[in-house]
């Protein structure tokens, strides 16, 4: 006889995905005559989950190098920048409990562009960054579950084998024992 057996187990019910480019002015304390390089660094982030989006929240910081006083002079200017992103959720399975979140920073934010912008006074820096959310809950899952003692079938390969009660490099009885 044949019957269904509910097992409540942890799942990934749900993701979602987002991929955010930005653009951020940045106001150093001196004019700019160039930049000399643009890097992201120190990112940090928080996820939580509201109904159909997971919230994140986080920051990093940029940092330009750059020339400025006619290309006499270099420094270095950082800004801490805040960010919050919502990724929508695709679920796979709605009626969950105990859920919990976990986010994987699939691409650090990243520096793609940095230019200098409103009459040379400031920069504006291009971040990319891309994040995944799973969402993890208890869920239950379905399985048929046979009475009885049925085992399922095996195969076996064919297999031999020969004792030799005789080692192959000793005398047999009915050889003669004196020839050795």
């Amino acid at each position: 006889m044949k019957h269904m057996r509910q097992i409540v187990t942890k799942a990934v019910i749900a993701k979602g995905k987002k991929r955010t480019e930005s653009r951020e002015i940045l106001c150093p304390p001196n004019t700019p005559s160039s930049i000399l390089g643009c890097w992201v660094i120190n990112h940090s982030c928080q996820s939580k989950k509201y109904g159909r989006y997971v919230e994140v929240t986080g920051k990093f910081d940029i940092n330009v190098w750059y020339a400025h006083h006619d290309h006499s002079k270099t420094s270095v200017f950082t800004e801490t920048i805040q960010y919050k992103d919502r990724i929508k959720l695709h679920f796979r399975d709605r009626d969950s409990n105990g859920e919990e979140v976990h986010l994987r920073v699939l691409q650090q934010p990243n520096c793609t562009e940095a230019i200098i912008v409103e009459k040379g006074t400031k920069f504006q820096v291009t971040v990319e960054r891309e994040l995944l959310a799973e969402v993890v809950g208890e869920t239950t899952i379905y399985i048929q579950v046979q009475d009885g003692e049925v085992e399922e079938e095996w195969v076996f390969g064919e297999e031999s084998s020969s004792v030799s009660a005789v080692p192959a490099n000793l005398p047999s009885e009915s050889e003669d024992s004196s020839s050795l």
